[in-house]
C-alpha cells in the first residue's frame, strides 16, 4: 500500500488514538529517512559533478582509477535516490531506472580497456640491466625510469635492483593481510580526518608485525649479493643501499610527491626490516589521503621497492628543465644542499639556487648561495643524522659553474628521452661524479594566451601583512588562517581555510583538498610539498619566514600568490580578477577517457519543473535523474507534512511573530511538551538546540520583522508582472506558504516556503565536532531574475564572510559549515535566522548592483534597517 494511503486509512472514522498516532509517527520517520538518505546521495552527486568539471578545466592531474571510481560513484549514488524516490512515493520508477541503465551501459561503452595481468610466474626481484618503461607494472615508476637512463642514455645512476610488486603481493597474502586491509579501507573518510589516521596506524603496525616470506627474504638477499659483487670488494666491508619506494603509479600520471618512504644508508642486516616499512608506507596517512582525493581504490595501491647503491652525496638537490610556475620561461632551475637529498625536496635548508637559459648555450643567468648550516649525512652506523656544515663551507656554492652546466646537459638529455620537461633528483658523489637519482614529468602551471599576466598590481586599501617568498603555485585564495604545527591541526583543519605552517612538509597534503591556500615560513619550489600544490591547483607560497609569527589563527586573509602578497581582509578586487591558467592534461588520453563519459553524467536538460518536458522519459544522464528525483521528492515529504498539518496530530504549529506559517514535527526531544495533545507552541517551548538558534535569530528584536519594507516601484511592477505571466494554479505550483522544521535535540531540518522563494536548512549540532554541519539552500523570488540574482548574491556575500563555503548559480545558493564546536554552530545559525528575515522580499528592492555590497555590508554591521532611500 502506498504511504499516503495508509496514512489516510489511519485518519479515517473517529478520532485517532495513540496507537495510530504511533503508527502514523512510524510512518513518517521512514519516509523522512529516505528522503535523508536520497539528499546525501544527491549532495555526493553534487561535489562529483564538481570535482568532474574541475578536472575538465585540465589543471588538475588524476589516473584511470579516478575516472573508473567516479563513473561507479555516480551510478551507485543515482540507483540509490531512485530506490529512495520508490521507498517514499510506495511505488516503482520503471521509466528511471531503464534510463540508468542506458546511462550506465553509455559510460562502460567509453571504458578504456585495460589490460587484466595475472601476476603468475613474475619474478620477486629484477636486476636493472634486464629492466625498461615497459616493466612499470612490475617495477614501478620510479625502477623503471632510473633503469631506462641507465640502459639507454650515457647518464651515470645508481646501480641496483628492484623488488617487485609480486614480491609485494607475496608478503601481503602471505601473512593475511587482505582482510585488514578490506576492513580499515571502509572506514577511510577524506572529510574526517580521525579515520585516516586510524587506518593508517591499523595497517601499518600490521605490516610491521609480519614476516618476510622466507623465499622472498631468499630472494631479496641473493640480489643483494649480487649487487655487491657488481659494485665491487664482495670480500670486504657491506656495501649500504637505499631502498625507495616505486609504488605503481607514482612519478607517472601522478607525481605521489613524498608520499612514501626512502631509507638511505641500510646495512645489508636491515634490507628485511626497512623493506617492510617502505611497503608500510603505501598506507600513511598522507598516502591515503592522497590516493582518496584522486580516487585511487585500495587494490591499485601496490608497492614495488628500488633497492639501489647509496650515493654518499658531497652536494645533492633537485633540477626542474622548466619553470614549474611560469610557462613563458623556458629555463633550467636546479637546487642545491650540502650532504644528502631529503634536506632539499623536504624544505628543511634553504637551497642555493642556478637558473640557466636554455637556448642557445646554457647560458647561466643567475646563481645565488644561501647560508647553510646544516647538511644530512650518512653515518657509520647504518644510519643517517643531522651535522654541522663545517663554517668554511657555509657560503661557499655546493656546485661549480662547470657541474651547473654538466648537470643542466643531463635535464636536457632527459626531456629529450621521456617527451617532457623533468623534475629530477640528483647527487655529487665524494669522487665529483653527478648522479641521477631519479626523474619524473614536471607538472607545469601555464597561463591561456589570453590572460597570461602573472603579476598583480599592489591593492590599495587594504593592510598588506607580509609579503615575499617563493611561488609554489600561482593563484588567489582567500579564508581564515588555521595554524598547522602537527598532525593533530592537519586532523583538526577546517575547510576553507589557509593553511600556515613553519615547514613545507609534504605530510599537509592530508589539508590540501580542504585549504583554500598554503603559507609556509620555510621550503622551497624544488620541495616535494611544491609539486604537491600544484597538483591541487593550490595558491602557495613558501619561504615567508614570518607568516607564522604575523598571521594570527582565525584571522582572514587574501593570498595573492601571483605576486607574493598577503593582505587581511577578503580582498574582492583580486578574488573578482580572473586568471584562467591552461590544463596540463588537455592532452593526455587519459583526460579524452574523462572528456567522454562526462557527456554521460554532466550535461543538464531538465530545468524547468513546470515544463510538461520535465519527466522521466527525457532524462538524458545523470544529472537529468538526480535533477528530476530532488524536485520528486521534495514534493513528497512537502505532501506528507501537508497532509498530517492538516489532520492536526503529528505537527504542530508555532505561534511566534514571524512572516511566515510554521509548523513542527518533533522527531523525539525536539519539544518540552508533548505537541500530539496540541494544537500550538510558543519559542520558549522548544529545546532542539539548532532550532532554538534559529529562532533566536529569526526573533531578534533588532529586525523588526513586523514592520512593512520598503518597496521599490520597478521592483513592485515586476513582481506584479510575473503574478500575471504565472498560470492560474500557480498556487499549486509553487512551493507553497506553509513552512516545516523537523526536529530532534541536536538536528534540524526547516523548510522555509514563502511566496515565490524557499530555503532549507539542514542541520546537527552536537557535542562530537566531527559530526557537526550546516547544510544551507536558497532559491527563488517575487521579482525578475535579475533582481532574485542581486538577492542571492548579497545572501552569498554573507555567507562567505561568514566561513561558509558557497556556490551561486543564477538565483540558486548553496553553503556548508562543517567540523566546529556546538556554540560555532549555533552561532552561524542564529546569524542564518537573522538573514532569512532580513533579505524576505529583498529583490523587490535590488534595482541596481551596487546595493549588492551595501545590504551585505550592513547586515553584517548589525544594520537591520533598509532605508527607504534605498529603494528610491
Amino acid at each position: 500500500m502506498r504511504l499516503l494511503e495508509k496514512i489516510k486509512s489511519l485518519w479515517r472514522g473517529s478520532a485517532v488514538d495513540a496507537q495510530s498516532r504511533e503508527a502514523l509517527m512510524a510512518a513518517f520517520q521512514d519516509k523522512y529517512a529516505n528522503f535523508q538518505t536520497l539528499l546525501a546521495s544527491n549532495t555526493e552527486l553534487l561535489e562529483i559533478i564538481a570535482d568532474i568539471e574541475r578536472k575538465l578545466d585540465g589543471q588538475t592531474v588524476f589516473g584511470p582509477s579516478y575516472i573508473d571510481a567516479q563513473s561507479m560513484r555516480c551510478i551507485f549514488h543515482t540507483a540509490r535516490m531512485v530506490r529512495c524516490l520508490e521507498q517514499m512515493g510506495g511505488r516503482p520508477y520503471p521509466v528511471l531506472e531503464k534510463k540508468l541503465t542506458d546511462i550506465f551501459s553509455r559510460i562502460k561503452a567509453e571504458t578504456v580497456a585495460r589490460p587484466v595481468k595475472t601476476h603468475e610466474d613474475e619474478p620477486f626481484v629484477l636486476p636493472y640491466a634486464a629492466l625498461g618503461q615497459s616493466a612499470v607494472d612490475m617495477v614501478g615508476g620510479k625502477n623503471a625510469h632510473i633503469a631506462e637512463i641507465m640502459n639507454a642514455l650515457d647518464i651515470p645512476t645508481p646501480r641496483g635492483f628492484a623488488i617487485t610488486t609480486a614480491a609485494f603481493r607475496h608478503f601481503i597474502q602471505a601473512n593475511d593481510l587482505t582482510p585488514i586491509i578490506q576492513k580499515m579501507k571502509r572506514k577511510a573518510d577524506l572529510i574526517e580526518t580521525e579515520t585516516i589516521l586510524e587506518i593508517s596506524q591499523a595497517i601499518q603496525s600490521r605490516i610491521m608485525a609480519a614476516e618476510v616470506p622466507p623465499d622472498l627474504a631468499q630472494a631479496i638477499l641473493d640480489a643483494y649479493e649480487r649487487l655487491w659483487t657488481e659494485i665491487g670488494d664482495p670480500g670486504g666491508t657491506p656495501v649500504n643501499v637505499a631502498l625507495r619506494s616505486s609504488a605503481l603509479g607514482e612519478d607517472s600520471t601522478l607525481s605521489f610527491a613524498g608520499q612514501y618512504l626512502t631509507v638511505l644508508n641500510v646495512p645489508r642486516e636491515r634490507i628485511l626490516t626497512e623493506y617492510r616499512r617502505v611497503i608500510a608506507s603505501l598506507f600513511s596517512a598522507q598516502a591515503i589521503a592522497y590516493r582518496l582525493h584522486m580516487a585511487i581504490t585500495f587494490e591499485d595501491a601496490v608497492m614495488a621497492v628500488a633497492c639501489q647503491e647509496t650515493i654518499e652525496a658531497e652536494a645533492s638537490g633537485v633540477m626542474f628543465t622548466h619553470s614549474p610556475v611560469n610557462p613563458m620561461e623556458d629555463r633550467i632551475l636546479i637546487d642545491a644542499v650540502w650532504g644528502l637529498g631529503p634536506f632539499a625536496v623536504d624544505g628543511i635548508v634553504p637551497p642555493d639556487t642556478y637558473e640557466l637559459i636554455k637556448a642557445p648555450d646554457l647560458r647561466l643567468m643567475t646563481a645565488k648561495a644561501v647560508p647553510k648550516v646544516k647538511q644530512l649525512k650518512a653515518n657509520a652506523n647504518g644510519q643517517v643524522e643531522a651535522v654541522p656544515v663545517p663554517k668554511d663551507r657555509q657560503y661557499r656554492p655546493c656546485l661549480n659553474e662547470f657541474r651547473i652546466r654538466r648537470l643542466a646537459t643531463y635535464g636536457q638529455a632527459l626531456e629529450a628521452y621521456f617527451g617532457g620537461p623533468q623534475d629530477v633528483e640528483w647527487a655529487l658523489d665524494q669522487k665529483g661524479r653527478l648522479v641521477i637519482l631519479q626523474t619524473r614529468p614536471l607538472r607545469i602551471q601555464t597561463a591561456a594566451a589570453d590572460s597570461a599576466r602573472l603579476e598583480t598590481p599592489l591593492v590599495s586599501g587594504h593592510r598588506l601583512l607580509v609579503e615575499g617568498g617563493d611561488i609554489a603555485c600561482s593563484g588567489i585564495g582567500c579564508g581564515p588562517v588555521f595554524h598547522v604545527r602537527g598532525e593533530a591541526d592537519v586532523a583538526a583543519f577546517p575547510d576553507g581555510a589557509v593553511l600556515v605552517s613553519p615547514l613545507a612538509s609534504a605530510q599537509l597534503v592530508m589539508a590540501m583538498p580542504k585549504a583554500r591556500a598554503i603559507l609556509t615560513d620555510t621550503g622551497n619550489i624544488g620541495g616535494h610539498m611544491a609539486s604537491l600544490t600544484r597538483e591541487y591547483m593550490l595558491p602557495t607560497i613558501l619561504n615567508l619566514k614570518t607568516a607564522t609569527g604575523v598571521l594570527p589563527a582565525g584571522m582572514e586573509v587574501t593570498v595573492d600568490a601571483f605576486s607574493g602578497r598577503v593582505y587581511e581582509g577578503r580582498v574582492q578586487e583580486l578574488l573578482n580578477t580572473s586568471y584562467k591558467m591552461s590544463g596540463i592534461m588537455a592532452d593526455s588520453p587519459v583526460y579524452q577517457d574523462l572528456r567522454r563519459r562526462a557527456d554521460a553524467i554532466l550535461p543538464l536538460h531538465l530545468t524547468d519543473p513546470k515544463s510538461p518536458d520535465f519527466d522521466p522519459a527525457n532524462c538524458r544522464t545523470v544529472h537529468d535523474i538526480m535533477r528530476f528525483i530532488h524536485e520528486k521528492a521534495y514534493a513528497e515529504i512537502f505532501q506528507l507534512g501537508d497532509l498530517v498539518t492538516d489532520q492536526g496530530r503529528l505537527s504542530v504549529r508555532l505561534d511566534a511573530p514571524l512572516p511566515l506559517d510554521l509548523y513542527i514535527i518533533d522527531l523525539g526531544d525536539g519539544l518540552s511538551v508533548d505537541a500530539l495533545n496540541l494544537s500550538r507552541v510558543t519559542a520558549d517551548q522548544v529545546i532542539s538546540v539548532p532550532f532554538a538558534a534559529l529562532l533566536a535569530g529569526m526573533l531578534c528584536d533588532d529586525l523588526k520583522s513586523r514592520e512593512p519594507r520598503p518597496v521599490n516601484l520597478g521592483g513592485f511592477l515586476s513582481v506584479m508582472g510575473r503574478q500575471m505571466l504565472e498560470p492560474p494554479n500557480l498556487a499549486r505550483e509553487r512551493f507553497g506558504d506553509r513552512s516545516y522544521a523537523i526536529i530532534a535535540d541536536r538536528y534540524m531540518n526547516f523548510s522555509s516556503r514563502v511566496g515565490y522563494h524557499y530555503s532549507v536548512l539542514d542541520c546537527y549540532c552536537g557535542r562530537t565536532d566531527a559530526k557537526n554541519y550546516i547544510n544551507f539552500q536558497f532559491k527563488g523570488g517575487a521579482a525578475d531574475d535579475v533582481r532574485r540574482g542581486r538577492r542571492a548574491r548579497v545572501i552569498e556575500s554573507v555567507l562567505n564572510r561568514q566561513g561558509f563555503l558557497v556556490n551561486t548559480v543564477a538565483d540558486r545558493v548553496t553553503a556548508r559549515f562543517a567540523k566546529q564546536n556546538a556554540a560555532a554552530v549555533a552561532g552561524k545559525l542564529d546569524m542564518l535566522g537573522r538573514l532569512l528575515i532580513f533579505t524576505r522580499q529583498m529583490d523587490m528592492l535590488m534595482h541596481n548592483d551596487a546595493l549588492v555590497d551595501e545590504l551585505a555590508q550592513a547586515f553584517l554591521n548589525g544594520n537591520y534597517h533598509l532605508r527607504p532611500e534605498a529603494a528610491a
